[in-house]
């Protein structure tokens, strides 16, 4: 990628993450690692955009980790969000290990702009977590003549993980974790004409257009990278209440918020997960999770030939941006 190529670190240091190891044993979800505690100074690349998952950016969950001595950048699309987290920080006394950033990732100078002043600012990131997504009703492109949920869910997406490798393949235990819908639904396909949906778009469409899109980001990362030490996780919480009514218009919205009331898992309840899987991630290049159910990799939709055609496709997208 041209526009976008990465370069060498200017930070003045690195903060690492101190582990005895490598290599990892079975990731146990839901149980912390014995080793957490004694993770200090960990910058764990906090990911969120469009509220996708408000959890990530929500003062309880973020003070835990400062808590517990990681270092934790956020980022997020509002200024409130991000005030909100520093006073929290600063009234706990861990202002000094919480960054925000705020980024529309939709953007793709944007995106690639936040990716150098974390290159920055950090030498060495142990953890990047991919939640940027918001379900669209109807179709809007970016300024920069994107789709939006494709920039969001897609391009943002590929481009992070990309950006920031090689901050990530000096620390001890890097991983990358994507939340997506893998496992899930098969449902959904890639639609190599018209990728943005400029023809026949639809909010549905589009978001299963990025659940499978997002697999093959797992499968292509994994397949140039395996020998980097950067584990990539494929997560799939499926449905938790994370504010999925919003884009709706009456009567739709408050059908799907009582849906969500109903049948939808709290925030609460899979942060521990999550949280387990970057302290101690799988040894393996690629894995991917439907909640605590390992996923088959065999499966079609992970088909690494088909992968490798999407990261062709996706680095000439944003190769002339």
């Amino acid at each position: 990628m041209r526009a976008y190529s990465t370069r060498p670190a200017t930070a003045t240091g690195p903060v690492r993450l101190t582990s005895p190891s490598r290599t990892s044993r079975p990731v146990r979800l839901g149980h912390r690692h014995p080793d957490a505690g004694r993770h200090r100074h960990r910058p764990l690349l906090r990911e969120h955009g469009c509220a996708l998952f408000p959890a990530f950016v929500s003062r309880p969950r973020i003070s835990r980790l400062l808590t517990g001595g990681d270092r934790v950048v956020v980022v997020g699309s509002t200024a409130a969000g991000g005030a909100a987290l520093r006073a929290e920080a600063v009234r706990a006394g861990h202002a000094d290990r919480l960054d925000f950033h705020r980024t529309d990732l939709a953007s793709m100078a944007g995106t690639a702009a936040l990716a150098e002043r974390l290159r920055d600012r950090h030498e060495v990131l142990d953890a990047l977590v991919l939640g940027a997504g918001r379900f669209n009703t109807r179709r809007v492109e970016t300024a920069e003549g994107f789709e939006r949920t494709f920039a969001l869910y897609t391009l943002s997406r590929f481009l992070l993980p990309e950006l920031l490798r090689e901050s990530l393949a000096r620390a001890v235990r890097p991983v990358v974790l994507n939340l997506c819908g893998t496992g899930g639904i098969r449902a959904g396909r890639i639609h190599w004409d018209d990728p943005q949906l400029r023809r026949r778009y639809s909010g549905l469409r589009a978001t299963m257009q990025g659940a499978r899109v997002n697999d093959l980001l797992g499968v292509s990362f994994a397949a140039r990278y395996g020998d980097s030490g950067i584990r990539y996780v494929l997560y799939n919480p499926l449905f938790v209440d994370t504010g999925l009514a919003d884009p709706f218009p009456q009567p739709a919205r408050s059908l799907v918020r009582l849906a969500a009331r109903l049948f939808a898992t709290r925030v609460e309840q899979i942060t521990p997960g999550l949280l387990d899987l970057l302290t101690d991630p799988p040894a393996r290049p690629l894995s991917a999770f439907r909640r605590k159910t390992p996923v088959d990799l065999g499966r079609p939709e992970f088909d690494q030939e088909t992968a490798l055609r999407l990261h062709r496709v996706l680095a000439e997208l944003t190769a002339d941006r």
